[in-house]
């Protein structure tokens, strides 16, 4: 009960903090700036990358120069093509991960990849957070919150669905406990759940959210499960501690990181077609 209670209540102070940071941009780009070195010295520990100071100057050059030119500068000279630079990158060395995750036994951390990871992986998944949180130039957290809320629902009915009714094991090697059943309906209830977005969140209509359900499910679920490989080739349960229940901050948004920039991809097509 007491273990429970520990686990309720860190839960809730990291969703209150992350809803309430975002009726302010300062304070949203501060929070997820922080959020960012917490896990960015998590990750570091997972890979046994000893270079924290070198991994945050890159993700802090990243991060507040995209934050410069996009909203204080606000020059499209050459800022979009930087932002289709990043995005491309990061979307590659996101498929590298994929394809690691489903032919490796172990995951390849040679030297120069433990830096393209900690840059493209995580750096830019909160670069592109921050980017949704700002679509078109314009403060919109309410995309960003939507995201966030799609990414709670189809974790949390994954696991109640893969508890109560999950048999056939989802990818048994990394992480025991998924299932296909616990997938689907974790997939199924954001589905429905995108709907009730579309209601309270005018930016975007029912399809739109609908995709980006689907979107966020299933990159969602491959970024968890390249997390717990992560974890499971440096024999450890949790990427850290500051989540009393939970483990670390990585362990609560890795799906949200690996799905950033596949979200953002979609809402720049979207606003080529629209």
């Amino acid at each position: 009960m007491k273990e429970l209670l520990t686990r309720a209540i860190s839960g809730i102070v990291y969703v209150i903090l992350l809803i309430v940071s975002m009726y302010w941009e300062n304070a949203l780009l501060i929070v997820l700036y922080i959020f960012g070195l917490i896990t960015l010295a998590e990750f570091n520990k997972l890979i046994k990358l000893n270079a924290l100071l070198i991994t945050a100057s890159i993700f802090t050059s990243l991060y507040f120069g995209f934050w410069y030119w996009c909203m204080i500068h606000n020059s499209n000279t050459g800022t979009n093509e930087a932002i289709q630079i990043l995005l491309v990158i990061t979307i590659f060395v996101n498929l590298i991960l994929i394809k690691d995750l489903f032919t490796e036994k172990k995951i390849p951390l040679f030297e120069s990849k433990r830096y393209i990871a900690t840059t493209f992986y995580l750096s830019s998944g909160f670069v592109f957070m921050f980017l949704i949180a700002n679509y078109l130039n314009t403060f919109t957290p309410l995309l960003l919150l939507g995201s966030f809320i799609l990414v709670w629902v189809n974790d949390s009915f994954a696991y109640i669905i893969g508890k109560n009714f999950g048999k056939q094991k989802l990818f048994p090697s990394i992480s025991p406990k998924k299932t296909v059943e616990g997938f689907l309906g974790g997939l199924f209830f954001a589905c429905v759940s995108s709907y009730f977005i579309s209601v309270y969140v005018d930016t975007l209509g029912f399809t739109s959210w609908l995709i980006l359900a689907i979107i966020i499910s299933v990159f969602g679920t491959i970024g968890d499960l390249i997390e717990s490989k992560f974890k499971r080739q440096a024999q450890v349960k949790d990427s850290g501690v500051i989540m009393p229940g939970h483990g670390g901050l990585l362990d609560r948004l890795d799906s949200i990181i690996f799905t950033a920039p596949f979200i953002y991809l979609f809402l720049r097509i979207l606003s080529y077609v629209s």
